[in-house]
């Protein structure tokens, strides 16, 4: 049998109810502050936030990234990283990321960067894969051609499965 607590308000220790959990129905907890709602999570696991000026809300699940990683291209040495198992090397300025846990679709979104030793900068990034398991990243130099970034940075946006 589940354990449960049940109660109406929980009051700080300076004995006011500025911080406190309202239980408002069975499968919905809201957290106050300031007598004001500010984060709301159902039985589903769905957690929103009260965005800045308080008249938006964002979904916390789809809001974090969710992969995130800085590598070499040049050695696919991985420097730190998070959801990323490991890194596959698809060519010059190609990097595969691999990912610990699947992603629920191919509708997430990428972010890259990377470091190009020459003062005209880089030229390009971009997908050239994308799947729930894996994506693979590509970068070059001023010119267009292909160059292996040191460091490259990644990081996703989107469901997990």
């Amino acid at each position: 049998m589940a354990s449960e607590i049940k109660v109406d308000t929980i009051v700080n220790a300076g004995g006011d109810n500025d911080t406190g959990i309202d239980l408002a129905t069975n499968d919905q907890i809201l957290l106050k502050v300031a007598n004001a709602t500010r984060l709301t999570m159902n039985a589903t696991g769905q957690t929103t936030i009260v965005g800045e000026g308080g008249t938006t809300t964002t979904s916390l699940q789809g809001g974090l990234i969710k992969v995130r990683c800085l590598a070499s291209m040049a050695d696919n040495s991985i420097y730190g990283s998070s959801n990323v198992s490991s890194l596959g090397d698809d060519g010059t300025g190609q990097l595969g990321f691999n990912f610990t846990n699947n992603m629920a679709n191919r509708n997430y979104s990428t972010m890259q960067t990377g470091v190009y030793a020459d003062t005209t900068g880089f030229y390009t990034s971009g997908q050239t894969a994308i799947e729930t398991d894996e994506v693979t990243l590509k970068a070059g130099d001023a010119a267009g051609s292909a160059y292996d970034m040191n460091p490259f940075s990644m990081a996703v946006a989107g469901d997990l499965a």
